[in-house]
């Protein structure tokens, strides 16, 4: 299966060619502040191949303290972005940035233990098509 992707300015773009086979929600402290959100949402491949399409020079990749936990990003505008981890034998695919469906559904959330405290029931909270305003809020 081939899948495509770009960050939020379109500077960098790629291909994915294979398919995922996992799918996790993190919660861990990293990858809540890697994300600015309440948890990381990654595809895991070690069967499909990257290939950068346009800006490979704009993508560049944080190795926090030299742990494992990896992250490249955009340098123009900082999306998340795909990498190569574990010795080059898994390619990690933040699945925001995708512009292809992903074909899998979240298989789990994981390291629940570290999860925010404001991170609860979020199923039971409104939603909203847009930004609320003043007549639907």
């Amino acid at each position: 299966m081939q899948h495509t992707g770009s960050c939020l300015c379109g500077e960098v773009t790629f291909e994915v060619d294979g398919d995922f086979e996992n799918f996790f929600l993190c919660h861990c402290e990293r990858c809540r502040k890697d994300t600015g959100s309440a948890h990381a949402a990654n595809l895991f491949s070690s069967t499909a191949q990257l290939r950068w399409l346009s800006g490979k020079e704009n993508v560049k990749t944080f190795n926090f303290k030299s742990t494992g936990h990896i992250k490249s990003f955009c340098s123009v505008c900082g999306s998340a972005l795909p990498n190569i981890q574990m010795d080059g034998t898994l390619l990690v695919i933040p699945a925001g940035c995708l512009d292809s469906d992903v074909p899998i559904k979240p298989q789990g959330h994981i390291y629940v233990a570290n999860k925010a405290n404001w991170d609860n029931e979020l199923q039971n909270i409104p939603e909203f098509e847009q930004l609320p305003n003043e007549d639907n809020a």
